[in-house]
């Protein structure tokens, strides 16, 4: 078993569970806040699929683990995206649940 697939598989698991939390969040409630919260979570799942498809080789066009790869921009850029919708998705609604 290679490393990155062993690390997607690892990080798959709290990826999920962030994703259908925020599933759940956005169908109770559909605020901005949760939805800032589900893209962000989406995101994150991205970043964890991209490593399993680079551990197994798929979509060899995409360029896994080369740096100007799309495969490369594609990871980067769904954990960048990811790392910001999430926290603050998850801060706006802590704070307006509090006030309320």
């Amino acid at each position: 078993m290679s490393a990155a697939l062993l690390k997607g598989l690892v990080a798959l698991a709290p990826a999920c569970m962030l994703f259908s939390g925020s599933v759940v969040l956005f169908f109770k409630g559909k605020t901005v806040c949760s939805l800032l919260q589900l893209l962000g979570a989406g995101c994150l799942v991205l970043v964890v699929l991209a490593h399993v498809c680079e551990a197994f080789y798929l979509f060899p066009w995409m360029h896994w683990g080369l740096e100007q790869g799309v495969g490369h921009y594609l990871d980067f850029w769904s954990a960048v995206v990811g790392l910001t919708l999430f926290p603050v998705g998850y801060f706006c609604h802590a704070l307006t649940k509090r006030q309320a």
